[in-house]
């Protein structure tokens, strides 16, 4: 650019003192037009000149930003990577809260849900869990009691036949014991009569 404006100068000042004739004037053109061509031909080398060096410090500059970009990546990645974790345990909290509410109200609603149908079975007069219980406890009780009592006739039976065998010799003494017996069935009798 120094060079363009330098001749550009030179150009000026000649063309200045010189007469105008027409020899003068064709010269100064013709200068004028090589200094032009001069200056055109230094833009263009500029150009060009600037071309390769943008080239050449290009890749260069693209190589640094390359760098540049994957640190700043590495960086952006950890960045995430931490908001990230602690956006998921924000999350696992709040799931994890959220479910315990959950299963609290769930629980609640279970427990008003068997109240209500509770009542409504009382009032309808239907039993109850634990009165089932209860009464099976009941006649299982009832039942041990009878088993107990078919259990004891059955031993006193096979205890009477034996005991039967010998009173049948001894028949004489059976009429006598009913004859005795008869006297202390009145005797009772009177004394229940008399109280």
């Amino acid at each position: 650019m120094a060079t363009f404006k330098k001749t550009a100068k030179k150009a000026t000042k000649k063309s200045a003192p010189r007469s105008r004739s027409a020899k003068g004037d064709a010269a100064s053109g013709e200068a004028l037009s090589k200094s032009i061509s001069e200056s055109a031909q230094q833009i263009w080398l500029a150009g060009v000149g600037a071309f390769g060096r943008a080239q050449a410090e290009g890749t260069r500059l693209f190589d640094g930003l390359m760098k540049e970009g994957a640190g700043l990546e590495k960086t952006a990645r950890a960045y995430a990577n931490t908001r990230a974790g602690t956006v998921r345990n924000a999350v696992e909290t709040g799931v994890g809260q959220t479910r315990d509410r959950a299963a609290d109200t769930w629980d609640r609603l279970e427990k008003v849900f068997e109240d209500r149908v509770q009542r409504a079975l009382v009032k309808l007069g239907v039993p109850g869990r634990d009165d089932v219980q209860s009464l099976s406890k009941r006649v299982d009780a009832l039942t041990a009691a009878l088993q107990a009592r078919k259990s004891a006739p059955a031993r006193k039976a096979a205890k009477a036949p034996a005991k039967k065998a010998p009173a049948k010799k001894a028949a004489p003494r059976k009429a006598a014991t009913k004859t005795a017996k008869t006297p202390a069935k009145r005797a009772t009798k009177k004394a229940a009569s008399a109280g």
